[in-house]
């Protein structure tokens, strides 16, 4: 049986649904025990990830458009980036563009990733059980 995420994901460009899926199968084990926040809106999906039910405390998120990910950081004003990676000029939230689930295991990406869940506050339960709350969907 489809859950409420994978229908949503299926609404995406099939080559979008197939990055989607794949992203988030290299995303979830990084975040054990995480809150999956998801917002379905008229031009990305958002799913973010989350130690509790409240958005803003959200440690990273991928927004879904119609060509790429995003990956945000939400502390990217304050992580160490030696190779740049991170785009964006707001006062704190920073990104990479995503293009194949690959980009997710390059070395500065997973660097960037763990100094983004070690400013988590509150931190992850690492032994909570991963849920997926759907908090907006068209």
């Amino acid at each position: 049986m489809k859950s409420d995420l994978d229908r949503i994901i299926a609404k995406q460009p099939p080559e979008m649904a197939k990055l989607t899926r794949a992203v988030l199968a290299k995303l979830r084990p990084r975040f054990p025990g995480a809150i999956e926040m998801v917002y379905d809106k008229k031009n990305s999906l958002v799913i973010g990830f989350c130690p509790d039910e409240r958005p803003s405390n959200v440690i990273n998120s991928i927004a879904v458009y119609r060509k790429w990910i995003n990956l945000y950081f939400f502390e990217g004003d304050a992580l160490d980036d030696p190779e740049h990676l991170l785009q964006g000029s707001g006062a704190m939230v920073r990104h990479i563009r995503i293009n194949s689930a690959d980009d997710l295991d390059r070395p500065a990406v997973k660097a960037l990733m763990k100094a983004a869940l070690k400013c988590a506050d509150p931190p992850l339960k690492k032994t909570a059980k991963r849920r997926v709350i759907i908090r907006q969907s068209l």
